[in-house]
């Protein structure tokens, strides 16, 4: 009985120092668990004394090491997206200044494209063409009054010299009757001469 007792407890020693060796084993492997699924692990497969749980100090030691391989692993991932984001940030600045630069010029351009330089005066192109527009309508209208009051004048010389020409002709015939009145008379008054000279010398 003793025999049987003695065996019993060392079976039970060795599935304990199993089951231990087999914790420590689970908690270092697997290196997809999460950090909280191996704490589940070492905490279910940990043994019990009264309200607490007995770890073995390699398996913490194990645990421990994973956490701070995570921690680690964590730190070079941030590390690294830091310096990614200054990386980024880097080429964000750089695109910023190309961005501006291009904005710049495109402002140059886009002023060249809309104003006007005429005397060294810089103009806006569009109050550019409204000026010359009005000039070009001004000068429009002078040209327009000049020709008007050149067909006026025209008119008024062409009636001028129609009423001149009137005149002359008037004044050309009535010289004319005079002329033939005076023939005439000097005619008559040759013939009462002829009369008083015949009479004369009878």
């Amino acid at each position: 009985m003793k025999r049987a007792s003695l065996l019993l407890i060392g079976v039970m020693a060795m599935i304990t120092s199993f089951a231990q060796t087999q914790t420590a084993a689970d908690a270092m492997k697997n290196d997809s668990q999460t950090l909280r699924e191996r704490y589940l692990v070492m905490k279910m497969k940990s043994q019990n004394y009264q309200e607490y749980k007995v770890i073995k100090e390699n398996i913490l030691d194990g645990v421990w090491k994973i956490f701070l391989d995570s921690v680690d692993a964590k730190q070079a991932a941030i590390r690294k997206s830091q310096a990614e984001v200054v990386r980024l940030q880097a080429e964000l600045n750089k695109n910023i200044e190309a961005l501006k630069a291009k904005e710049d010029s495109m402002k140059d351009i886009v002023y060249a494209s809309t104003h006007i330089t005429v005397l060294g005066i810089d103009f806006d192109k569009g109050f550019f063409a409204g000026m010359v527009g009005v000039i070009l309508l001004l000068a429009g209208l002078a040209v327009a009054g000049i020709v008007y009051t050149m067909r006026v004048l025209r008119k008024n010389l062409s009636e001028k010299e129609e009423l001149a020409n009137t005149i002359s002709s008037e004044y050309e015939e009535y010289k004319r009757k005079a002329m033939d009145k005076q023939t005439k008379l000097s005619r008559e008054l040759q013939n009462e001469r002829n009369k008083l000279a015949e009479l004369g010398s009878l």
